[in-house]
């Protein structure tokens, strides 16, 4: 019989197969790393970009609160403006009440009624003087009541001093208003 050796044969076949097995593990492995490598590339890549984007919106936003910075200071600019024009508003409204508080003191004295000082205390006004009797003086404060410019006349003080031919002192306290018509200009 004849005898033929086929382990040689399989034992290249073997060896070929184990090379080629070889070679596919380490191109796999090959492969995996180059993919791996370039998972983490494209992560990388996009951090960098989200980090990017992330410093934009932080250059953007310190820009924004800088300008709402600038929009309070003006804000507060233009709040004081506005509180200095009603200010200038208020005194020149006020200008001719002053002409009208001296024109209703002068008109509504009556003869025989001498003013000796005035005080202003915001709408409160302090009037002493001497007058030739009492009925002068309740004159005087009925004249008050009638005006338009006056009101509330309060006598605080009369006194007489003295003999009996001295004329009486008085202290009267009234309100300054501003007629309806005059408010609505």
């Amino acid at each position: 019989m004849i005898n033929i050796n086929l382990l040689p044969w399989r034992e290249k076949l073997r060896a070929q197969r184990r090379r080629e097995f070889g070679f596919m593990v380490l191109l796999a492995g090959v492969l995996s790393a180059v993919g791996v490598l370039a998972w983490f590339q494209y992560n990388a890549s996009l951090i960098e970009y989200q980090n990017q984007r992330n410093e934009f919106l932080r250059g953007e936003i310190a820009r924004v609160n800088n300008q709402i910075r600038e929009i309070r200071e003006l804000e507060k600019v233009r709040n004081q403006l506005i509180a200095r024009m009603k200010v200038v508003t208020s005194l020149q409204s006020q200008r001719p009440l002053v002409v009208h508080l001296f024109d209703e003191l002068i008109t509504t004295l009556p003869e025989g009624v001498f003013l000796s000082s005035m005080v202003q205390r915001g709408q409160t006004i302090t009037v002493q003087g001497r007058a030739e009797s009492n009925a002068r003086v309740s004159a005087y404060m009925r004249n008050i009541e009638a005006s338009p410019w006056l009101t509330q006349p309060n006598l605080r003080i009369i006194e007489q001093r003295g003999d009996r031919d001295s004329s009486p002192s008085f202290s009267l306290t009234m309100k300054q208003v501003v007629p309806k018509a005059e408010e609505d200009l």
